[in-house]
C-alpha cells in the first residue's frame, strides 16, 4: 500500500502553517523521475515563510499542439493547523499511529491521505500510461490553513501572468461525510466579512436623555438585515446567509452608556448576489435607520460554480466504478483554495475522505478509506483520458 505508506511519511513531517515540513520536497522527488518539472515558489515575509510547488508534466497533445491540449491539475496543501493541547491527545499528532482501523496524526484527513493519493494515483496512471494526451500537474501550498495569501493565490497569479492553461482541478479536501465517495463539492458559496461601528454619545446611565445609546439605535436596524430575504439561491446553492459573529461595546464600567458599538458579521453568499449588491443593501437598510456609522469589507473569496460537465462526469463515474456509490454534488460548507483556482480553470471539484474528525484531537483517518481514494483519483484521470466525462454527470 503505496498510498498508506506516503500518507505515514508526510503525516511524520511537522507543518503546521505556514510550514511545510519538507513535505514537498519529498512529493517533488516522487514526481520528477516521472517526467515532472518542478517549481518551488516562495512567498510571504520571513516571519510567516510559505512554500508553494508546481508541478507539471507535459502530455502528448500538449507537447505536438500547446493550443489543444488538456491539463488537469490536483491541488491541496501541505500545512495542517496546530495540535491544540498535546496531553489531550492519545497519542504524538506527529507520529502515525495505527489503532483500529484507522490512521492517526495530524493531517491524516485534511489532506495528507489525499495528496499522498494523488501522487499515487499518477504513478500507476503513467505506468499503465507512459505517454498520455493528458497534461498533469500538481499545484501544492503551506498556506491553507493561514491566511491564504501568500499560497495558491500567488500560484495562480503567476500561472496566468505565464498565460498556463489549466483546464480541469481536482482539490483533494475532505467531502465526504459517511463514506467515501458519498459527496463531491461542486462549487462554494462567497465569504464577506463587514465591520459596522455605530457612532452614539457617551453618559452617565442615569441620564440618558444628555446620551444617545448606540446599542439602541442599532438594534432595529441589526434586526432587520437578520431577517432580510437577501436572495433565493438556485439550483446548487442555499440561499445567501447574514450571520453577526461579535458585538463590543462599554468601558467596562455599568453606569456609562457607551459612545460606540461595534457589530462584525459575515455573508455567505451563493450565485444569485455579488459583493457590490450585498454592500448595497446592507447600507441601505443602515441609512433607512437613520444611523451615524461606519462601514468597512473585507471579501474573503468570490462563488464558484462547477455544473455537471466533463470533470463532474469523469469523477463521478469514477467514484461509481470504485465504490458503486452515486456521489452527491453540493455547495455547503466554508471556503477552500477553489476560490482562487476558479479563476483560471473552468472546471473545478473538491473531493477526498471523510471529513469527521479534520481539526479535531485524534485527527484520523479509516485505513480502508485510503486505497479506494487513491484509486477513484486514477480512474478518473483514466476517464478523462478516454473522454468519459459529460455523458456520465449527474445532478
Amino acid at each position: 500500500m503505496r498510498a498508506l505508506r506516503l500518507t505515514e511519511q508526510l503525516i511524520s513531517r511537522r507543518s503546521i502553517t505556514p510550514e511545510d515540513g519538507q513535505c514537498q520536497h519529498i512529493l517533488a522527488d516522487r514526481l520528477k523521475p516521472l517526467g515532472f518539472g518542478c517549481e518551488t515558489i516562495m512567498s510571504g515575509p520571513e516571519s510567516f515563510r510559505v512554500t508553494n510547488l508546481w508541478a507539471k508534466r507535459a502530455g502528448r497533445s500538449e507537447a505536438a499542439h500547446p493550443a489543444s491540449g488538456r491539463t488537469v491539475v490536483f491541488a491541496g496543501h501541505t500545512d495542517v493547523v496546530p495540535t491544540g493541547p498535546l496531553d489531550r491527545w492519545t497519542t504524538d499528532p506527529f507520529v502515525p499511529t495505527h489503532r483500529d482501523g484507522k490512521l492517526y496524526g495530524r493531517g491524516a484527513a485534511d489532506m495528507k491521505t489525499s495528496i499522498a493519493a494523488f501522487v499515487v494515483a499518477v504513478e500507476e496512471f503513467l505506468a499503465a500510461h507512459p505517454d498520455p494526451a493528458l497534461s498533469i500537474a500538481l499545484l501544492l501550498t503551506s498556506d491553507e490553513e493561514g491566511p491564504s495569501v501568500d499560497g495558491t493565490v500567488v500560484v495562480c497569479d503567476r500561472l496566468k501572468e505565464r498565460g498556463e492553461r489549466l483546464d480541469y482541478c481536482i482539490v483533494g479536501e475532505p467531502t465526504s461525510v459517511q463514506r467515501v465517495g458519498d459527496m463531491i463539492k461542486n462549487g462554494r458559496r462567497g465569504s464577506m466579512n463587514g465591520r459596522l461601528t455605530v457612532r452614539g454619545v457617551q453618559g452617565h446611565i442615569a441620564y440618558p436623555q444628555l446620551a444617545k445609546n448606540p446599542i439602541h439605535l442599532a438594534l432595529p436596524a441589526l434586526a432587520e438585515l437578520a431577517t432580510l430575504e437577501w436572495d433565493w439561491g438556485n439550483d446548487y446553492f442555499q440561499p445567501t446567509s447574514w450571520q453577526m459573529s461579535n458585538i463590543h461595546a462599554g468601558t467596562g464600567a455599568l453606569n456609562v452608556i457607551p459612545g460606540t458599538v461595534m457589530i462584525e458579521f459575515n455573508f455567505r453568499y451563493s450565485t444569485q448576489s455579488t459583493p457590490e449588491g450585498l454592500q448595497k443593501l446592507t447600507r441601505e437598510v443602515l441609512d433607512r435607520h437613520a444611523l451615524d456609522y461606519e462601514l468597512d469589507w473585507v471579501v474573503g473569496g468570490l462563488p464558484f460554480l462547477t455544473p455537471p460537465g466533463d470533470l463532474v462526469g469523469a469523477i463521478q463515474a469514477a467514484i461509481r466504478s470504485e465504490t458503486g456509490i452515486d456521489a452527491e454534488l453540493s455547495t455547503t460548507g466554508g471556503t477552500s483554495d477553489g476560490r482562487f483556482i476558479s479563476r483560471i480553470c473552468p472546471q473545478v471539484v473538491e473531493f477526498g475522505p471523510v471529513n469527521a474528525s479534520i481539526h479535531k484531537i485524534d485527527e484520523h483517518i479509516c485505513v480502508a478509506d485510503i486505497e479506494p481514494l487513491k484509486n477513484i483519483y486514477r480512474r478518473t484521470l483514466e476517464n478523462l483520458e478516454a473522454g468519459v466525462g459529460a455523458s456520465s454527470a449527474t445532478r
